[in-house]
């Protein structure tokens, strides 16, 4: 049975990190049209991926009704979330990149073997409990709290809430928050909804302006 993260390659890490991602979100089995989708690969290289890592008792696996991770394959996962988060911590608040700047090097970065490095770099950084986009940060033992799907777009007229995370994270939507000035913390009103296409008109930072459903759910909030 594997039991030490270093016998996984990079490419099989990048798998269960994207099935915990997709489990997550989806709280079911992935399907191969997901996971592969995710991984921007083929199907049938999907499938191939997913057999090796039944093999190494990461994932169970079941043709027509998907894969899901086994503890074992949750706990490797868990690790590599962690580092990859860590990562952005640092070069946020250490190297002063931008948070739509910090994934792709932080998928780099996550493959480094150290646990001890790993550790030290969490004492450095003050044991941070989530990363620049909002997501939760597991501890070194595994634990994670995730977000409460409170999304801006549940949020009724007249309410108010605050931004503690995004779901999408691609450069372009954080781009587009940093020039709407909507960050980590953000104070929202909803002043109104409309009700052809559900886009909302919004108040923030004493400006109102109008936000597509799109991007209404893909900002986590909490209710103030």
């Amino acid at each position: 049975m594997l039991s030490m993260e270093f016998q996984l390659t990079q490419t099989e890490e990048n798998y269960l990190k994207s099935i915990y991602s997709l489990e997550i979100s989806n709280s079911k089995n992935v399907s191969t049209t997901m996971l592969a989708k995710k991984m921007k690969t083929k199907a049938s290289s999907v499938t191939d991926m997913i057999k090796k890592l039944a093999d190494k008792d990461l994932v169970d696996y079941e043709k027509y009704k998907g894969v899901s991770l086994t503890n074992l394959g949750k706990t490797n996962a868990v690790k590599i979330v962690r580092k990859h988060r860590l990562w952005e911590v640092f070069l946020v608040n250490k190297l002063d990149y931008n948070w739509d700047e910090v994934h792709e090097i932080a998928e780099q970065l996550e493959h480094i073997k150290s646990i001890s490095l790993i550790d030290r770099l969490d004492k450095y950084l003050e044991f941070p409990t989530h990363d620049p986009h909002g997501d939760p940060i597991p501890d070194k033992d595994g634990n994670i709290e995730h977000h409460k799907n409170v999304m801006l777009s549940s949020i009724q007229i007249g309410d108010s809430c605050v931004v503690i995370g995004v779901k999408d994270s691609s450069s372009s939507f954080l781009k587009f928050l940093d020039n709407s000035n909507i960050r980590l913390g953000s104070a929202i009103k909803i002043n109104s909804i409309e009700d052809f296409d559900n886009s909302m008109n919004i108040e923030s930072n004493n400006i109102s302006f109008s936000i597509s459903n799109q991007i209404s759910k893909n900002l986590f909030v909490k209710k103030s």
